[in-house]
């Protein structure tokens, strides 16, 4: 995944400098940013995707697949979604390989505020982390992932969203997350995202990392997504394929 940066930056440069139309399909995939937006009552959303990742130096280097990494995201009511997210992983450290399903995470979307007058939004997401997952996979604890959502629409066709959030897994001081995304379409098919996003692990080692990616509408309910990454502050590289499926409630 060398030469990745140079990518990333050419497309940064893409984004700042062409038009775009929104995508149908608002996801929280394939970028890191969740959506302030839930999938609406009665509708169902299934996002899936493959991620090939390295953390690491060298030989200490550590390699994740996720294959697939499967959310379902359920509306109860309009501002209102039920979600569960499930995964089969796969990770080697040297000769070591473990693999198996990870553990489930079971949560909720609840917008705090939408307005139709406003292009303003705020949500609160909240999982909790079951373990469940294959021994050598599993953290073997439950944990918390909470995140405040936020998304600016700055005209017709440009968004910002803002993530900040705080994770707890059961040892440690737990983590602060944050990530912020711009995102542009190209057509009324083709949409392009570039996000810096990280964490501050135990409240004491500030990460940052990059990526950038698009999303592909094939149909009103069908869409596929292609996203890579950098760490800033590390090394870390990613890359990721995935789509998402949306079924409408019937009238």
């Amino acid at each position: 995944m060398k030469g990745m940066l140079p990518k990333l930056v050419f497309t940064c440069i893409l984004v700042l400098f062409i038009d775009q139309v929104r995508g149908q399909i608002v996801t929280d995939r394939p970028d890191q940013t969740e959506s302030s937006s839930t999938v609406g009552n009665g509708n169902l959303q299934i996002e899936a995707g493959l991620l090939i990742g390295f953390v690491g130096e060298d030989e200490n280097a550590v390699r994740q697949i996720l294959a697939p990494t499967t959310l379902f995201r359920y509306g109860i009511t309009e501002g209102i979604e039920l979600r569960l997210l499930s995964q089969l992983e796969s990770i080697k450290i040297q000769d070591q390989l473990n693999q198996g399903i990870s553990d489930i995470e079971i949560g909720a979307k609840i917008q705090i505020f939408k307005r139709e007058e406003s292009r303003f939004e705020v949500a609160f997401i909240s999982h909790l982390l079951v373990p469940t997952g294959t021994e050598g996979v599993s953290i073997g604890n439950f944990g918390t992932l909470n995140r405040l959502a936020v998304s600016q629409e700055i005209n017709e066709t440009l968004g910002l969203g803002y993530n900040l959030g705080y994770n707890y897994f059961g040892r440690g001081s737990g983590m602060l997350t944050y990530s912020a995304v711009l995102g542009v379409g190209v057509n009324d098919k083709v949409a392009i995202y570039v996000e810096p996003y990280g964490e501050l692990v135990d409240m004491e080692e500030f990460v940052l990392n990059f990526d950038a990616g698009l999303t592909y509408l094939v149909k009103d309910n069908l869409q596929l997504d292609f996203s890579f990454g950098t760490g800033l502050t590390h090394r870390m590289n990613y890359i990721s394929l995935g789509c998402c499926w949306k079924i409408m409630k019937a009238s």
